[in-house]
């Protein structure tokens, strides 16, 4: 089969595409025909060395994937042959074929197409859950989200909208806030022509963002520290920027504030139940039409170091995907 291989740390221009063995399955697993992979983020630092998960060369990225399920693993009760599905890989998922856990692997209606299926669970996924279980955002909170444009960034501002949340949209372009504004944000900064903090003090009257969703680190995160509302909450979401910051534990007492890790990851592990109430719960709500996932780019697999490029240079809005086969 046809696999996109990094053998060296390094940028997407370092990729190839090489023929290789068919993957075998344990007994827990199934093996997947994949169909499309959804880019994100941590593609970009797997691939550079970057990545708090660094797999053994030479390996496959590509995180998520939707597909057909085409063989079961004796242990397996809860899948069967010829399924359509979404499944959670980590790495492996740009190949024609992927073997996965099937603890992470989800059935997806006929009306869900296999591109948006596969650019879905890891943004919603992630910004349900901080939303829902880690920043314990209410109806009437104002939320700000970084990077709102991103994939991540822009299902956080979809769904901050839904449950209630005055959703602040801030990011690099005007094009990009034109986006988030059409998924619901409220007020929009262009944090490459203002100081974040000045914009944040002046959209909320002074008082600050109650929730602050933030995927992109680096320089922002001071910014976001001193932005926040008196028990406001600040999720670390990732470091888009390429910069981790630093934590000025001052900034975090002065305002009674709370820091929050966010790892989706980690928590459909520790939390698997909790994990599967979330994408059922999501997969209603994209199949009662109220969640519209937004493609920017699509590519095929000979092309994948380019979707994976887009969104290292920051051109995505919304998610990128790489059609893997008819």
């Amino acid at each position: 089969m046809k696999a996109i291989l990094c053998k060296q740390y390094g940028t997407a221009e370092q990729l190839v595409v090489a023929e290789v063995n068919n993957p075998a399955i344990k007994d827990h697993e199934v093996l997947i025909n994949v169909r499309a992979c959804g880019i994100n983020f941590p593609d970009v630092l797997m691939i550079a060395g970057q990545y708090q998960v660094r797999p053994p060369m030479p390996f496959t990225p590509g995180a998520e994937v939707s597909g057909t399920v085409s063989k079961i693993g004796k242990k397996v009760r809860t899948l069967k042959i010829g399924q359509q599905v979404l499944a959670l890989c980590g790495h492996g998922g740009l190949a024609e074929q992927a073997a996965i856990d099937a603890n992470y692997v989800v059935p997806i209606p006929d009306s869900l197409d296999f591109a948006t299926a596969a650019g879905f669970m890891l943004t919603y996924g992630t910004a349900y859950y901080a939303l829902q279980q880690r920043g314990a955002l209410q109806p009437g909170d104002t939320l700000l989200v970084l990077g709102a444009a991103g994939g991540v960034g822009l299902a956080a501002v979809e769904l901050g909208t839904q449950m209630g949340a005055k959703v602040i949209a801030a990011a690099s372009t005007a094009e990009k806030l034109r986006l988030a504004e059409q998924y619901g944000a409220a007020q929009s900064i262009n944090y490459s022509d203002c100081r974040l903090i000045e914009a944040v003090r002046e959209a909320t009257s002074g008082r600050g963002a109650d929730l602050i969703f933030d995927p992109v680190g680096g320089p922002f995160f001071e910014d976001c520290l001193r932005s926040v509302a008196w028990n406001g909450r600040i999720l670390v979401i990732g470091f888009a920027s390429g910069e981790i910051p630093s934590l000025p534990a001052n900034l975090v007492l002065l305002k009674g504030s709370s820091v929050v890790g966010v790892f989706w990851g980690s928590f459909a592990r520790h939390e698997p139940e909790l994990q599967r109430r979330n994408t059922h719960e999501l997969l209603k709500l994209i199949g009662d039409g109220r969640l519209h996932p937004h493609i920017s780019d699509e590519f095929d697999l000979e092309h994948a170091a380019d979707a994976i490029l887009t969104l290292a240079r920051r051109r995505a809005m919304g998610k990128v995907i790489v059609n893997v086969s008819l």
